[in-house]
This record gives structure tokens, sequence and C-alpha cells, in this order.
């Protein structure tokens, strides 16, 4: 009788089957977990694509923008457009120029000045929209783990209830109950070890876009600051 109800229970370890058997606060904590590994992954599908995206509009942007075109011709062009990255950066700060210039800008450290915090406010606006949605996966990658351990604690009280009850100590007894807490944890590293690899990954990659966003930004401020002191200089010179 020992050895057929041995085999019962051995028949009954399947994953389904710990889930089912799983108390109700480890079941809460499992599906949690589950939702927050569906989460992860769904970000790391959208941030792959955008970033791709990302790449590709930076070196559409720069070939365009080193080909000679005049910059009132390329702003013209994207003044109209949804433009982001390089684009939305250029497209402020030339929009800072002309409305400065409109009004009879005569400083050209104060205007130099807010076309540079044009684009501050942009490139910010810039790297926040990259690094969107990246606080998830630190979040879920830094608890998933303890969360996990705390259905798993749960899970093994709720075993060792059962073992008292029963008042044996036999492989069939203690096996589902155990198993079924440690499947919380494992739930937890599941979740956890992939949110942790993208957050690692899109980080970095969000970093260096951002730098290169940066290092455009300093270029055409410096373009700039040649073109004020051409305009402004001889009409200070005529006063």
């Amino acid at each position: 009788m020992e050895q057929v109800g041995l085999a019962a229970a051995t028949t009954d370890v399947t994953l389904w089957s710990l889930f089912m058997q799983a108390g109700f606060v480890v079941k809460l904590v499992m599906l949690g977990l589950i939702g927050a590994s569906i989460w992860t992954w769904a970000i790391v599908v959208d941030k792959t694509l955008k970033f791709g995206k990302a790449r590709r509009q930076l070196d559409a942007f720069e070939q365009v923008f080193w080909s000679g075109q005049s910059l009132e011709e390329l702003y013209q062009t994207l003044s109209d457009r949804t433009t982001s990255g390089m684009g939305a950066i250029f497209v402020s700060a030339m929009r800072e120029w002309k409305k400065s210039f409109e009004r009879g800008a005569r400083s050209p450290i104060g205007l130099q000045m807010r076309i540079d915090r044009a684009m501050d406010v942009t490139l910010s606006r810039e790297a926040e929209a990259l690094e969107a949605r990246l606080g998830s996966l630190a979040t879920i990658g830094s608890a998933g783990p303890f969360v996990g351990l705390f259905g798993t604690v749960v899970g093994i009280m709720t075993s060792f209830q059962a073992i008292a009850g029963s008042k044996s100590t036999n492989l069939a007894v203690v096996a589902p109950g155990i198993a079924e807490a440690l499947l919380a944890t494992a739930i937890g590293l599941l979740a956890a070890i992939p949110a942790v690899i993208a957050y690692n990954k899109f980080s970095a990659d969000a970093g260096k876009l951002t730098a290169r966003m940066e290092g455009f930004a300093d270029e055409f401020s410096a373009i700039l600051s040649r073109q004020i002191d051409e305009k402004l200089q001889p009409r200070q010179a005529a006063q």
C-alpha cells in the first residue's frame, strides 16, 4: 500500500499539479511572478524595436545633416514632422534661433544660452523616453527572488503543518509540499534573471544613444555659435 501511495504521489509532482496544490498565498505569489515575467519580455521586445529604430534614425539624420544641405532647408523639411533624437534637438535649436532673430536678438551670449537651454531640455526629454520602463526591469530584477522566497517560506510552513497533521515524514508526504514551495523561488528567479540582464543591456544602450545625441548637440552648438558671431558682430560694429 505504501508503494502504491508513493507512486501516486510521484505521478502528481508536475508543474501544473504543484501549482494547483499550492495554497492561496503561494498561488498568488506565483501568478504575480508569472505576470512580472510576461511584462519583462514585453518590455524587452518593445525596447529592442525602439532602440533599433532610434539607431536607424540617428544614422539617417547624421547622414543628411553632414551631407552639405543648408540648415534652413533641413529645418523647413523637419519642422512640419514629428521628430525624435537628433532631429528633435536640431528643430528645437533652430526654432529658438529663428525666434530670437525675428525679435531682434542683440546679445550673442544670451542667444547662445537660450539655444543651449532649448537643446538641453529636448535632450533630457529624449533621454527620458529612451529610459522609460527600465525602472520596471530593475524592480522586477531586484524584488523577484525575494517575492519568490516569500512564497517558498509560506509553502514550507504549510508543508510542515501538513506533516505535523499526518504525523508522517515519509518522502511521499514531504516531497510534494516542498516541491510546490520551491517552485515559487524558481519562478521568481525565472522572472528576475532576464529582467536584470535586460536592464543592464538597455541601460548601456540608452547611455550610448544619449551620448551620441549629446555629442551632436555640442557640435551643433559650436556651429550656431560661429553663425551667431558672423551675424551679430556686424550689427554691433555698425552701432
